[in-house]
């Protein structure tokens, strides 16, 4: 981090939580808590491991 109050020590993990929840938050209806605690490891497994990126050529994080 750069140091208490400057902002652009957060950008990365606001864009990350942002893209957890248009991409899996808010297109669900979790019957419980569990299921609510449960979906955001679950969207982190895909997001790394099979969505393709295009700022790495198509690749997914975890083959680049």
């Amino acid at each position: 981090m750069h140091g208490k109050g400057v902002c652009r020590g957060n950008v990365f993990v606001e864009r990350l939580w942002r893209t957890i929840k248009y991409g899996e938050v808010y297109l669900r209806a979790y019957g419980s808590v569990a299921a609510a605690c449960e979906s955001p490891a679950r969207y982190l497994t895909f997001y790394n491991a099979r969505r393709p990126h295009s700022s790495r050529d198509g690749q997914t994080r975890d083959q680049a």
